[in-house]
């Protein structure tokens, strides 16, 4: 499953941009894939160039078949700014809070069934990746190098998007370990994301 960042988070929306989607080559095959492509994702800036038009269209193999006969235009839009998975050192931007997936668990395009895409809280490829900047959120240990203990701080990891603990006074932290915890099987049934959480303030 692709979804590194659990429900319980607090965050203004006015510390969401929504204005970059994930780099190509970053976008998972499905929603059951894993990858840079994921929610919950640490991510920074790749490409920044305002100078361009919001969205740019071309041919792309997400669409299919494109030659049929007497189709004026087949082209497919893709935000022009982009972010990718960030690494120690990097400057961070945030955290992804969608998914990015070209397909749904049964292999069905996402781009056919958006209604399919926000319930699996999904974007398309090409689509906008909502980005917090700041605020409280709750992170599977997928999300995490090592362990994290709580009231330490925390920094990018050299694993893409994953974040590890640091020193207090470390130049790289970027947000503070609050709370840690376990979830597991609840009345025989197997909980999809059973294993260590963490609670964390970015920024």
């Amino acid at each position: 499953m692709s979804l590194r960042i659990l429900p319980f988070r607090q965050y203004s929306e006015e510390d969401v941009v929504n204005l970059y989607r994930v780099a190509d080559g970053a976008e998972l095959e499905s929603t059951t894939g894993t990858g840079t492509g994921d929610a919950g994702v640490f991510v920074k800036v790749s490409a920044g160039d305002f100078s361009l038009d919001p969205v740019s269209y071309a041919t792309d193999a997400y669409l299919g078949k494109t030659d049929y006969p007497h189709v004026g235009r087949a082209q497919y839009p893709k935000v022009n700014l982009t972010v990718e998975a960030a690494t120690t050192g990097d400057a961070v931007l945030g955290i992804t809070l969608l998914q990015t997936a070209k397909a749904d668990e049964n292999g069905e395009k996402l781009l056919y069934n958006p209604q399919k895409a926000m319930d699996l809280q999904a974007a398309i490829p090409g689509e906008a990746v909502p980005v917090a900047t700041k605020g409280v959120f709750t992170l599977a240990d997928t999300a995490v190098d090592g362990v994290l203990t709580p009231g330490e701080k925390f920094s990018i990891s050299e694993n893409a998007g994953k974040i590890t603990g640091c020193a207090v006074d470390s130049a790289l932290a970027i947000g503070t370990v609050l709370g840690s915890g376990a979830r597991t099987t609840q009345n025989g049934q197997a909980d999809q994301f059973e294993g260590s959480y963490f609670v964390i303030k970015l920024g």
